[in-house]
């Protein structure tokens, strides 16, 4: 082998060398990119983890109102049917 062939297929070398290496740039700038998406997902996750549980307490304590007031509106309504029957019922004693 001559010295132009040798430096030839050095400068090939070298050529691949250095494609292989921005490929390997490239490849680890794409990792990193996803990383951070994924960093970013995970706090997205949490967040919304932490959001649901303050809805569902919110909602476990409306729905325990909710269910106070009807409780409430049920005895209200009941003590005036008995209001009634017995303003009828004295009503029919008068007459």
């Amino acid at each position: 082998m001559d010295q132009g062939e040798l430096e030839d297929g050095l400068t090939a070398a070298t050529a691949r060398f250095d494609r292989a290496l921005g490929r390997l740039d490239q490849s680890l700038r794409d990792l990193g990119g996803r990383l951070r998406q994924q960093q970013r997902i995970e706090v997205d996750t949490q967040r919304l983890v932490h959001e649901r549980a303050r809805l569902a307490t919110e909602l476990d304590k409306t729905a325990a109102r909710a269910k106070r007031l009807d409780d409430s509106a049920h005895e209200v309504s009941r003590r005036l049917v008995e209001a009634m029957e017995t303003v009828r019922a004295v009503l029919a004693k008068a007459e």
